[in-house]
């Protein structure tokens, strides 16, 4: 890999002239036909793509698409032998005769094995349920060119989760971080989100937040998806940014059915938190015009509410107790809606055309209400417990008031299609993605506090026999400390305007041409892709910290629903909210100085564009086939931010002390490019019909996140001159990665695998955040500084074990046995600089081991599921030392759906998630024993409905 400062803005037409120059020059095939054909199931519900299709005697293979057709060209005149091949169904051959220039087209519809004609089980084993599931997904991955896992969902539109991220917590090697208990962020084989890249429809899905590149996809409803794959190897025609893998969301196309379908579906969720019920509904649609024109779509609500009680605890002391003890208790209500659309057209028999448009809102208010302890040294402390009086030092305590609505959105639309011309494929693509972020009028916290600071003012204890659940008594002052009108208003935090926006427009186009050798087939082809992203981020913050008047927690003041201690007395929203729309937010006092500051800091603007171009070539030849070849990608990046620095009165500026604390802001701009070279080659052999092996090696890029590459620049300085500061570096190089996988797929009967694989990737110039002590950055002196920077290398290896299995040999009732097993072992390590040196970290993120366990049954009208996921620890936030580094515990947890089918068109349905109440627990290790940071429960949650379809 390197540098390659001769490729500019020129590259993708010199990549595509040589591509057009090697298929002009290359020896012409004699003359040759086409032979070509769809497949479907036997019912004619549904293409079932990823069938292989082959050409026994010349040994050629091809993949079913998703349209359910396949294409043979260059196919020399004679007599052939033409075989199609699924999990499930019955093996079908024909025997064909193609003369010169002659075009045959063959169509096939299969039936399940043993299935004689019942058109019940035709219809249940190939394209409904569990086994519809897993068939799709051994077929596709089977056919697959690269190291691949295929999520999809069934013939009437059901996903095995409830949204993306839960869904794809079932693949091998994929560990799903949570928020509120719920799968939000993706890690492909231990590796930071940030690492992964995700698209829909082959275009990039945008961040939602304003700082990161990694995608939250809870924000999109499973119901609105057709399939999911996990790449986890790259060919040049793919885009390169990537290290974990990448996540290719599809939609539905109208030519995956040969049906007409409309399915609707009604469900309730009740949490066991909150005791509320929350509706959710969806429905999906495929209408087939004609034989050349289909229409897609689908739309999905959810409204859920539920609750989360939390701990927290930090400032911990080398003799055993925190100074900070925070109980959190969180209602969230989670509303979810989104639809999609699509429209495929066959403007000929050679060409294809489509637009799809996926439009996704999530809207997420969270209300906590919060008691705080800060404590000063305790009066006596044994191995259990510390004691804390007045009487020795001040105990504050604050209660207070957090009411958040963020709304994000996501929109994706496309526009292309495929044209095929005897051995030549093109392909173009237009496309525009958008995400943003947006708060208006959130309320961060409304905090209450009161200091006992006196003798027999206040005496409190806190047990930490249980490390999760840290308990404390008060043992004296109880009348005060339950008190409202103790606790006197202090500070109100308001996120007046958020506006975090993420646009990306993108145009590709490829073409590939096929030749006939001697020995097999080989595909020359080549592509540009053009793709501009712009991302802002702005703030208005204000910050009020007086009242002019009385205004205690008296005048707010509600109760929890909290069950892991009794909290008291904590501010109510409906009272908070009265409070300041009678009162208006004019009788607060603006902090101005505070308010400038926090407004500034955060805010920036950047554009990147990132042009590319490939030339690759696949063999095929029997059980052979190769794809090797070279991606380049120049990245071009402009970003504006603020050097904000705050210095307090007193401090010297310009050899002049400060009459008053001073806020100096100074607008920053910064350009870089790059370009990358990025070879890729991926080899699969066909050992025999039933084991398949793989090896992938590809060069790869992961840019820096914006929010660590703008040019923002925070300084505060106190009035001894010492300067504190938090910095964006400009200087940033992306991550670079070397990756190999090698896997072994073992297909031992037609609805079952055996795979393991290893892997390894050599990571350069990874990104941490690094604390610094007395130094200079961008010509900024600090004394303490926390930036980050490159790392040296991290190295990531590891290998991953999958089962999977339809027992329909067995005899009746078990036949309908389901199962998947799955687990992935991870070793990421890396080196990072601190003040002391540099120290080995596994990398953030980065669970040991993962694993998944699913158990199904389905038997005519019954179908049963029962599953469980788990993951070890891992790092979650390195700390300035190993001490202060932040761990998560491992997880695991259990979730169970039934099924019964009443009839062709109705099924009931119910489901429980988290079954065993599993929990999150943030943690620190040290000598003395482990010391919590957080502790969250959730609950559980049962849903119950029906799913009708037509």
């Amino acid at each position: 890999m390197f540098d390659s400062t001769f490729l500019g803005r020129g590259l993708t037409a010199r990549l595509l002239a040589s591509s057009i120059l090697a298929t002009a020059i290359a020896v012409p095939a004699a003359m040759a036909g086409t032979v070509t054909g769809e497949v479907a199931d036997s019912s004619g519900t549904r293409s079932l793509r990823g069938a292989e299709v082959t050409l026994v005697e010349l040994n050629q293979s091809a993949e079913v698409g998703q349209d359910g057709s396949y294409r043979f060209v260059n196919v020399p005149a004679g007599t052939y032998t033409l075989r199609v091949r699924y999990p499930g169904a019955e093996e079908q051959t024909r025997v064909i005769t193609l003369v010169d220039n002659a075009a045959t087209v063959e169509s096939f519809a299969l039936a399940p094995r043993g299935a004689q004609g019942d058109t019940a089980v035709m219809d249940t084993v190939l394209v409904i349920g569990q086994q519809a599931n897993l068939l799709n997904a051994l077929a596709r991955q089977r056919a697959s060119d690269t190291v691949d896992t295929v999520l999809s969902r069934d013939a009437i539109g059901q996903f095995p989760d409830q949204n993306v991220a839960e869904a794809l917590r079932r693949a091998p090697g994929l560990n799903v971080l949570n928020d509120q208990g719920e799968g939000r962020f993706v890690s492909v084989r231990g590796l930071d989100p940030n690492l992964n890249s995700a698209s829909i429809n082959g275009n990039r899905v945008l961040a939602t937040g304003g700082d990161e590149r990694a995608v939250a996809l809870d924000v999109i409803p499973s119901e609105l998806i057709e399939s999911i794959e996990i790449k986890k190897s790259l060919t040049p025609d793919m885009d390169a940014d990537t290290i974990g893998g990448s996540i290719e969301i599809n939609t539905t196309s109208a030519f995956d059915r040969k049906k007409d379908l409309f399915s609707m579906s009604f469900e309730g969720s009740y949490n066991d938190l909150n005791g509320k019920t929350s509706p959710k509904g969806s429905i999906d649609f495929i209408k087939l015009i004609g034989d050349r024109v289909g229409l897609s779509g689908g739309f999905s609500y959810y409204d859920r509410q539920f609750s989360t009680d939390n701990i927290e605890m930090d400032g911990w002391q080398d003799d055993g107790y925190a100074e900070d003890l925070e109980y959190r208790d969180y209602d969230v209500r989670r509303e979810r809606y989104g639809f999609t659309l699509g429209a495929d057209f066959r403007a000929t028999e050679n060409t294809n055309l489509y637009v799809r448009g996926l439009y996704s809102k999530f809207d997420d208010t969270e209300l906590r209400r919060r008691l705080v302890f800060g404590f000063d040294e305790p009066t006596s402390i044994d191995g259990n417990s510390a004691s804390f009086d007045s009487a020795d030092g001040r105990i504050q305590v604050r209660r207070d008031l957090k009411d958040r609505r963020e709304i994000q959105t996501i929109r994706t639309v496309s526009a292309g299609g495929e044209t095929v011309s005897g051995p030549w494929t093109v392909n173009y693509d237009i496309a525009y993605s958008e995400a943003d972020q947006t708060e208006d009028g959130s309320l961060d916290p409304m905090r209450f506090q009161a200091r006992f600071q006196t003798p027999g003012a206040l005496g409190v204890t806190v047990d930490y026999s249980d490390m999760d659940k840290p308990a404390f008594n008060i043992d004296f002052g109880e009348a005060a400390f339950n008190d409202p009108s103790n606790y006197g208003f202090t500070l109100l935090e308001r996120t007046t305007r958020e506006r975090a926006k993420d646009k990306e427009t993108s145009v590709k186009f490829d073409v590939a041409r096929e030749f006939a050798l001697s020995n097999g087939t080989l595909e020359v082809k080549s592509g540009a892709k053009l793709r501009q992203r712009d991302k802002t981020l702005a703030f208005q913050y204000d910050i009020y910290d007086d009242y002019d008047g009385d205004f205690t927690l008296a005048d707010v003041a509600g109760s929890p629903s909290y069950g892991l201690a009794d909290l008291g007395v904590v501010p109510a929203l409906d009272r908070a909210r009265a409070f300041i729309a009678v009162n208006g937010l004019g009788a607060f006092e603006l902090n101005e100085l505070d308010t400038a500051f926090a407004s500034t800091v955060e805010g920036y603007e950047a554009d990147e564009q990132i042009l590319a171009g490939y030339l690759m070539g696949k063999y095929q030849s029997g059980p052979l086939r190769v794809i090797g070849g070279v991606r380049v990608e120049k990245t071009e990046l402009n970003a504006n931010g603020n050097r904000a620095e705050l210095v307090e009165e007193g401090a010297i500026v310009d050899g002049l002390p400060l009459d008053e604390d001073t806020l100096f802001v100074t607008p920053v701009s910064i350009s870089k490019d790059y370009t990358d070279v990025l070879p890729s080659l991926n080899i699969r052999y066909d050992v025999s019909d039933k084991i398949v092996a793989r090896f992938g090696a590809f060069q790869s890029i992961v840019r820096p996140s914006f929010g660590k590459m703008a040019p923002r620049f925070i300084i505060e300085e106190n009035d001894d001159n010492e300067r504190t500061g938090e910095f964006g570096n400009p200087d940033l190089d992306p991550y670079r990665a070397t990756n190999f996988d090698a896997t072994l797929e073992y297909y031992f009967s037609p609805e079952a695998v055996i795979q393991g694989g290893v892997f390894y990737k050599k990571i350069d110039d990874f990104i941490v955040d690094a604390e610094f002590l007395s130094g200079e950055f961008n010509g900024i002196a600090y004394d303490e500084a926390t930036i980050p920077i490159n790392g040296d290398t991290a190295e990531v290896r590891g290998f991953e074990f999958s089962y999977a299995q339809a027992f329909t040999m067995l005899p009746a009732p078990f036949d309908g046995l389901v199962t998947n097993l799955n687990y992935t072992y991870t070793d990421a390590e890396g080196d990072v600089l601190t003040e002391d040196g540099s120290r080995s970290i596994p990398l953030p993120t980065s669970a040991e081991h993962t694993y998944n366990i699913v158990l199904g049954y389905e038997k005519g009208p019954i179908s049963l599921r029962l599953s469980g996921a788990g993951r070890s620890s891992y790092l979650d936030e390195l700390g300035s030392d190993p001490e202060a580094d932040r761990y998560v515990k491992p997880h695991f947890q259990v979730d169970a759906s039934a099924k019964y089918r009443i009839n062709q068109n109705f099924q009931l349905f119910a489901e429980m998630v988290n079954i065993n109440d599993a929990t999150y627990t943030a943690y620190q290790k040290r000598p003395e024993g482990d010391r919590l940071l957080q502790y969250e429960e959730y609950g559980w949650t049962a849903k119950f409905g029906f799913k009708a379809n037509f």
